[in-house]
């Protein structure tokens, strides 16, 4: 008897131990930042106590999130009513009771003052990867231009002026205006354990995805997304953001015409690091730069400092060659792009892919030229000489090795 006793005793204690063990090795939740975008610009027209929803897809999944709301170009105070979330389940309307109210430090109300910014309180919400949710901001002030990113490529919805606040209702009524802008929404964050951080697409047009389909959800970051969603092993996966915008550059000086948007250097803060679990960087920029007349010395200084400061944070970051562009004359507010901004194009990609001081490169150049002529986009990628086509955005987004963030 004594030694069947210890040897019971024995097996549970080394059960004990196991599980101990396994429950150890369970990762702990964290903030990441699952969406996000860029805003660039003033809205032209206003809203009058009225609520907007804006629809918003994340890519990975976790047990609660957190809104970031960002006045960034306004003129005036922004003044919210309320805000609620929900998971979306056609156009405006909402899965019936996933609509949650929206706090920020206990209050229902925020107001947010020019220039600045905004995170949430927590949400408790059960959200899967690649997930639409809507955010509904009900806004009663009067003539309320929005702060946006203008080519979101989602559409979104907004009620008649007057209309008070719908924020609270999961129904499509009374949401009776689209738009493929996004407005004051800036970031989206999930608390989330099967997630190993965030990559940021940090870019302009081509990321930001012109010539890419509305609602489609396929530019290049969105397949990069969905691949990492796929892989084996949950430990393996990361979100994706896209803080492209149309036409940026990596500087802001030497630059004809002038950039109509700031540029990325000036950027990197407010849209790369100050996201949440951010690991990785993926620079996509050079060609605005080249176009407005930069030279290959004054791209690549802008590319270094931008891989400076995200080192000096003790993140990666990852280089892409700039794509080709085809030739086109100048027009009053294009300088347009000739062979001699070909050869500084190729000189700046020959830097990124041999001396630049990247921890990966994408060479997304070589995924979309022509094979019988290097400085051309294979027509069946071929958008519009300059952006490639859904299918290409496919083919880039299938050739990012899945690796480069295993490391």
């Amino acid at each position: 008897m004594p030694t069947r006793r210890l040897f019971v005793v024995t097996v549970l204690a080394v059960l004990l131990a196991v599980g101990a063990a396994g429950f150890a090795r369970q990762p702990t939740p964290r903030w990441i930042t699952a969406w996000a975008t860029s805003q660039h610009g003033l809205g032209q027209d206003g809203v009058t106590d009225a609520t907007v929803r804006l629809i918003a897809r994340v890519t990975v999944g976790g047990e609660s999130v957190r809104v970031r709301l960002d006045n960034t170009y306004g003129t005036e105070p922004l003044q919210i009513g309320s805000v609620y979330i929900g998971q979306r389940q056609r156009g405006p309307a909402l899965l019936s009771g996933s609509n949650m109210p929206v706090r920020f430090a206990g209050a229902t109300s925020v107001t947010i003052p020019v220039g600045g910014s905004v995170s949430s309180d927590p949400v408790r919400m059960t959200v899967l990867p690649r997930q639409d949710l809507a955010v509904s901001l009900h806004v009663p002030g009067v003539n309320v231009r929005p702060s946006l990113h203008r080519g979101a490529l989602v559409t979104s919805y907004v009620s008649a002026d007057g209309a008070g606040d719908l924020t609270a209702d999961e129904t499509r009524a009374g949401f009776t205006e689209t738009m493929t802008s996004m407005w004051w929404l800036k970031s989206i964050d999930v608390l989330t354990a099967s997630a190993a951080g965030t990559i940021v697409a940090f870019g302009d047009s081509i990321t930001d995805g012109s010539c890419s389909t509305i609602d489609a959800h396929d530019r290049w970051e969105d397949w990069l997304a969905v691949r990492l969603d796929a892989a084996d092993d949950p430990a393996a996966r990361w979100a994706v953001v896209n803080e492209g915008i149309g036409g940026n550059t990596l500087i802001g000086e030497y630059l004809q015409p002038a950039p109509n948007s700031m540029p990325g250097v000036e950027r990197l803060q407010r849209d790369v690091l100050s996201h949440a679990g951010v690991t990785d960087v993926i620079l996509f920029m050079g060609t605005n730069d080249i176009r407005r007349e930069a030279s290959a010395r004054q791209v690549i200084a802008g590319m270094e400092t931008i891989i400076e400061q995200v080192h000096a944070r003790e993140l990666r970051i990852h280089g892409v060659t700039i794509i080709p562009r085809h030739n086109r004359a100048p027009t009053q507010n294009n300088s347009g792009w000739t062979p001699a901004k070909t050869r500084i194009r190729n000189e700046v990609n020959d830097w990124i892919r041999g001396d630049a001081p990247f921890d990966g490169v994408l060479d997304f150049d070589a995924v979309v030229r022509a094979p019988s002529n290097h400085d051309l986009i294979l027509p069946a990628f071929n958008c519009d000489d300059i952006h490639p086509t859904p299918r290409g955005y496919y083919e880039m987004g299938r050739s990012v090795p899945l690796d480069l963030f295993r490391r």
